[in-house]
């Protein structure tokens, strides 16, 4: 994911090259404000890889990312107010253009209703938050859809994907929500991924460090490699994926 102002085009382009080159194959960036939304169109045409844009706060910005032609957008239910009343509109609008939605639950902004039900943020609480978004969608004929449901534990990560994988079938983004700074958060985030991929969940990975983006993608890679996902290349920048 991007840590340059979506706004500064060209702070933001010039990141997603650096990661491109560091083996990054699909990038994030957020979408806080309508001047980041704004600048969705010149990013998605001249990125060097595919761009989904993380929508907070409004549903009128996710409309936003699908005629910026992002290649995805990612939502997170417990942070965009009123999705739930725009879900017709924004699968409808989706579905025309052929978008993704990545539904993003997290620990840290997790839907005031379902954590009500279940009183903690629990692995049950983040899975049941995003199929019941997915059941919203579902509803209006819209499956195109990836699904995340992050927690800062690695074993309540690892327990809400298995949970996961189990009562649904659709694509999976795995990591971790604020895995912390390195070496611990790196442990944490190979503990993770590594247990999930290894049990063959996961379409898409993101390494989520307090450090830079590209150390991140390296992190990732090397996790990728050293399960055998993805061979080593003859140079220092292999391939990885960083959503």
């Amino acid at each position: 994911m991007t840590t340059s102002a979506t706004t500064d085009t060209d702070a933001t382009l010039r990141e997603i090259e650096e990661l491109a080159t560091a083996g990054c194959d699909i990038v994030r960036v957020a979408v806080p404000s309508r001047d980041d939304a704004a600048a969705l169109p010149a990013i998605a045409s001249r990125a060097a890889i595919p761009v989904v844009a993380d929508i907070h706060f409004q549903p009128r910005y996710v409309f936003a990312a699908i005629d910026a032609g992002c290649a995805a957008v990612r939502v997170n239910p417990g942070n965009v107010r009123k999705f739930d009343d725009r879900v017709a509109e924004i699968a409808a609008q989706a579905s025309a253009a052929g978008i993704p939605i990545r539904i993003g639950v997290n620990a840290g902004s997790l839907d005031p209703r379902v954590l009500a039900g279940h009183g903690q943020r629990t692995a049950e609480a983040l899975v049941d938050s995003a199929l019941g978004e997915c059941a919203l969608f579902e509803e209006h004929g819209f499956r195109d859809l990836k699904l995340s449901v992050k927690h800062h534990d690695p074993v309540v990560t690892i327990r809400a994907y298995r949970l996961l994988a189990r009562r649904c079938r659709y694509p999976l983004h795995v990591g971790l929500w604020a895995a912390g700074t390195p070496p611990y958060g790196t442990v944490k985030s190979a503990v993770a991924i590594g247990a999930l991929l290894a049990d063959g969940i996961g379409d898409t990975i993101r390494v989520g460090l307090a450090t830079s983006p590209v150390e991140e993608v390296k992190v990732g890679i090397a996790i990728l490699e050293a399960l055998g996902l993805r061979g080593r290349p003859p140079t220092q920048n292999a391939s990885g994926e960083n959503s």
